[in-house]
C-alpha cells in the first residue's frame, strides 16, 4: 500500500466516517447477514430441512364465459381479466408464465379449446389447466415449505426484480462493510498486520479446499 494510500487512510476525518459507517452499515446488514448465512447451511443441507413431499392443494372453479370471445375465426382471450380471476378467486400469487393455449374454430364455433399456465414463487408453484368448453378452471398448487421459501429468497429465484435489487444492494453494503473494516485497520499496524496474516490463511486455505477436495 502506498504512502499517500495510507496517509490517507490514517487521516482523523476518514477514520471517523470510516468507523461510523462501518457501525451503522454492519448493524442495518444484521438481519440481511444472518438470513443469508443461516440460509447457505439450509442450501448446502436440503435434505435435512426440506421437504421432499410438498403440500399439494387442488382446486375447481369455473371461468366466467366472457373471458373469451371468437371473431373472424379466432379465439381471443382477455388475459388481464383471466389472471385477476385466477389471483382473487384462485388465491394464486406469483409470477404466471404465458399463456400457452390450444384452440380448435370452426364455423365460428368453438369445437376444442384449452389454456395452459404456471405461476411460480417463493418454494411454491402452481399449474392452471382451463378447459374452454367447459369453462372448468383446475389448479394444481403445490407448497414446499417455509425453509424452502427462505432458500428461494436466498437465490433470488422467482422473487421478482424489486427483491433481485435488495440482494445486489446488500452484496455492496457488505463489500462497503469490509472495506471500512481494512480502512479502520490500517492506521493501527500491529492488528494491520495480523488481519494480514488471517486474510492470507484464509484465501490460501479456501483455494487449497477448492483445488483439492472440491470433485
Amino acid at each position: 500500500m502506498s504512502n499517500t494510500i495510507t496517509t490517507s487512510l490514517k487521516n482523523k476525518k476518514v477514520q471517523l466516517w470510516a468507523r461510523r459507517l462501518h457501525v451503522y452499515v454492519s448493524m442495518s446488514l444484521l438481519l440481511v447477514v444472518l438470513f443469508f448465512s443461516l440460509t447457505g447451511i439450509t442450501l448446502n443441507r436440503p435434505q435435512l430441512f426440506v421437504s421432499e413431499k410438498p403440500q399439494i392443494e387442488n382446486s375447481e372453479l369455473i371461468m366466467p364465459a366472457h373471458f373469451f370471445n371468437i371473431e373472424e375465426g379466432r379465439l381471443n382471450i382477455e388475459k388481464p381479466l383471466l389472471l385477476d380471476f385466477l389471483a382473487t378467486q384462485g388465491n394464486l400469487s406469483g409470477k404466471p408464465s404465458e399463456l400457452q393455449l390450444f384452440s380448435d374454430v370452426q364455423n365460428g364455433e368453438l369445437l376444442e379449446g384449452e389454456i395452459s399456465l404456471d405461476y411460480k414463487g417463493p418454494g411454491y408453484n402452481s399449474t392452471v389447466f382451463i378447459d374452454l368448453v367447459s369453462r372448468q378452471v383446475e389448479i394444481e398448487t403445490s407448497h414446499y415449505g417455509l425453509i424452502a421459501v427462505l432458500n428461494d429468497l436466498h437465490k433470488g429465484r422467482n422473487s421478482g426484480q424489486v427483491w433481485a435489487w435488495f440482494i445486489d444492494i446488500s452484496a455492496l453494503l457488505m463489500v462497503f462493510f469490509v472495506v471500512t473494516g481494512v480502512c479502520l485497520l490500517v492506521p493501527k499496524k500491529k492488528s494491520f498486520r495480523l488481519g494480514l496474516k488471517w486474510t492470507a490463511l484464509g484465501s490460501i486455505a479456501s483455494l487449497l479446499i477448492f483445488f483439492l477436495a472440491v470433485p
